[in-house]
């Protein structure tokens, strides 16, 4: 049973659009439509503000937390068509550290990769194109390459694959880790990004939604030779696609809900999915021993919380 811990009184002025913990889960980054950032300390039930962070011009969309092990980094996009990258220099001393405006419309969504690979950002875009910024080892200087028509109308989702740096029956002594990432956009389509030397192919297409894509999620690994993403949709669908070699994706219908679904989100561990929408409901699932999906809890919204998502990608 799902049991809510600890209210949040933002102090946003407007929608609140995302809110993530950090990676020891001891405080909480939010945005708002209000085009402000939000950085708060969670301790023993109480919720102190430390940064608030202005530098869009339009609503903020998402933010995401950087692994520690780079130091303490923000990242955020916007309606504005900016991805500003925050990083805390002493105590509550947020700067920007990086600012990215080479999107033409709106940036809907970011995504740190495994820190593995470095200091390394997804941003998808309304412009239909995604774009990768990646860091140098130190910190100095910003790359970016950019995955162009990966989504013809729009891209809304972004998100990385967990690193497997083997295939079944390969060498992992000489098996070299493939960046992949997953994408959802305003034509239907989940796809499935590769890094194949110094630019970024589609490797697979799939196709299960009847209207926009909100968003995709891919899970974490827990050491199975197996692929899993989530994706929602307009279409009031979840879909759950496996895949045993990151080419062929089986799809299995996890719900039809009663509304437009938002949001989807694993577990640490890969085997729980969280999901929100429309209905103004997070549910929880789990897939059993016969494969089945389980509703195992869920917990109703506030009225209105999660309004304005809609507005993503328009």
């Amino acid at each position: 049973m799902v049991t809510i811990l600890n209210s949040v009184d933002t102090g946003h002025e407007d929608l609140i659009h995302d809110a993530e913990m950090d990676y020891y889960g001891l405080r909480l980054a939010t945005c708002s439509s209000d085009s402000s950032v939000k950085i708060y300390n969670l301790k023993n039930g109480t919720q102190s503000l430390i940064a608030d962070l202005k530098g869009h011009y339009g609503p903020v969309w998402q933010v995401a937390w950087a692994h520690p092990k780079f130091g303490n980094f923000l990242a955020s996009c916007s309606y504005d068509r900016k991805v500003i990258i925050w990083k805390e220099n002493g105590p509550g001393d947020w700067v920007k550290f990086y600012e990215y405006n080479n999107h033409d419309s709106s940036v809907n969504s970011i995504a740190w990769a495994p820190h593995e690979y470095g200091l390394l950002l997804a941003c998808g875009s309304s412009d239909a194109t995604i774009s990768i910024l990646s860091c140098s080892p130190d910190g100095s200087a910003w790359e970016s390459k950019k995955i162009p028509n990966a989504h013809t109308t729009g891209c809304n989702a972004v998100s990385w694959a967990p690193v497997t740096s083997t295939l079944p029956g390969s060498d992992p002594t000489k098996a070299t880790p493939t960046k992949r990432l997953v994408s959802g956009g305003c034509d239907n389509m989940v796809k499935i990004w590769k890094e194949d030397g110094d630019r970024w192919i589609e490797e697979s297409k799939l196709e299960a939604h009847s209207d926009w894509v909100r968003d995709v999620a891919w899970a974490p690994s827990i050491g199975l030779p197996r692929s899993t993403i989530a994706s929602c949709s307009q279409d009031r669908r979840v879909v759950i696609w496996t895949s045993e070699d990151n080419i062929n994706w089986a799809s299995t219908i996890l719900h039809t809900f009663d509304d437009v679904v938002w949001n989807v989100s694993w577990s640490l561990t890969g085997n729980v999915l969280a999901v929100s929408g429309g209905d103004n409901k997070v549910s929880l699932w789990r897939e059993n021993n016969e494969g089945q999906w389980i509703c195992i809890s869920e917990v109703s919204k506030g009225q209105g919380q999660m309004a304005g998502s809609e507005q993503r990608a328009l």
